[in-house]
């Protein structure tokens, strides 16, 4: 089965037949990290993503692996956390086994304390809870969209600067913005 993926829309793909299928996240057990740096008072610990037990040469902040969401063949969405007892804080990244590091989020606020849980993964999102009753839902697109900074994420959410994005956050409710 060829999958055309210059064809590709929302998760649905042109075969080499003419027919088409539906490309699915899902959940797998097949990545790991493996720490290469301790944490310090300033920055996060450091680890390396090693995907069906080959290391891939990706470095991702965080050591512990929540979960990883395999997007379609060379890209996975991770949770990873720092095993921070009473504050801790979520760092969502995506990555692509032969490009490397594509975008990093962070969700948390200081003096937040939150457990990760409830993923499930519907077309081309995945939701879970995280600090409180708020649903989160991370929207991988297909390429980068165009990011409009201070507008465009929920209160809670931090990233790097820049104009483009893979990965578009909403929160359900709301979250209390931090005083």
């Amino acid at each position: 089965m060829r999958i055309d993926w210059w064809f590709c829309w929302w998760g649905t793909c042109g075969l080499a037949d003419g027919t088409y299928v539906e490309l699915k996240m899902q959940t797998v057990s097949t990545v790991t990290l493996e720490k290469n740096q301790e944490a310090t008072d300033f920055s996060q610990a450091k680890s390396a993503v090693i995907v069906e037990g080959k290391p891939t040469g990706i470095e991702v902040p965080g050591q512990v692996l929540e979960a990883a969401v395999k997007v379609d063949t060379h890209r996975y969405l991770l949770f990873i956390t720092d095993d921070v007892i009473f504050e801790e804080a979520l760092t969502i990244v995506l990555i692509h086994t032969n490009q490397g590091l594509l975008e990093t989020l962070h969700l948390g606020n200081e003096y937040a304390s939150g457990y990760f849980e409830e993923l499930t993964t519907i077309g081309n999102s995945v939701s879970f809870k995280f600090i409180g009753d708020t649903t989160w839902t991370i929207n991988v697109s297909e390429s980068l969209r165009l990011r409009i900074p201070f507008l465009s994420d929920p209160s809670g959410v931090k990233r790097t600067p820049g104009l483009k994005k893979y990965l578009s956050v909403t929160a359900n409710p709301a979250p209390a913005k931090a005083k």
